[in-house]
């Protein structure tokens, strides 16, 4: 069994980076997929559909072509990790947690203690719920090796 995986949210550490090292160090069979992690680039995603004056049109333009890309890896994902830094505010993770969750997609939460509370929601719909990279590798290890 191969699975595909979608990784979500914070993008200002390396989690995304160890998931894929750890996964590949145990010769694990998974796919990994995501939005576009470059800040600057996923910003100006939709300036190729012309020049905005107000930074809202820009904005929206933008979510909607990165919305693409978003929609269409989360639909064909097997599971999605979805990682809440305490820094900023992941709101594209909120959604794409509610995304999965109407989709019926599982997804595994990732984050530290301190946001347990305002994430509750998010957590009572994910199938687990992990405080470190190593722990997200440990459960796709899990799914794909155990009988």
């Amino acid at each position: 069994m191969n699975l595909n995986v979608y990784l979500s949210g914070e993008i200002h550490t390396d989690w995304r980076q160890r998931l894929k090292d750890g996964c590949e160090a145990l010769n694990l069979p998974v796919v990994f997929t995501s939005a576009v992690t470059d800040h600057d680039a996923s910003d100006a995603a939709g300036d190729m559909l012309g020049e905005e004056n107000s930074n809202y049109w820009r904005d929206h333009k933008s979510a909607k072509v990165n919305a693409i890309r978003t929609k269409t890896l989360i639909g064909n994902c097997d599971v999605a990790v979805v990682r809440f830094g305490d820094k900023y505010k992941q709101w594209n993770a909120a959604f794409d947690a509610g995304y999965c969750s109407a989709l019926g997609t599982p997804y595994i939460t990732l984050h530290d203690e301190s946001i347990i509370h305002p994430l509750k929601e998010v957590d009572a719909s994910a199938m687990a719920w992990a405080t470190t990279p190593e722990q997200v590798i440990e459960i796709l290890q899990y799914v794909l090796t155990k009988e």
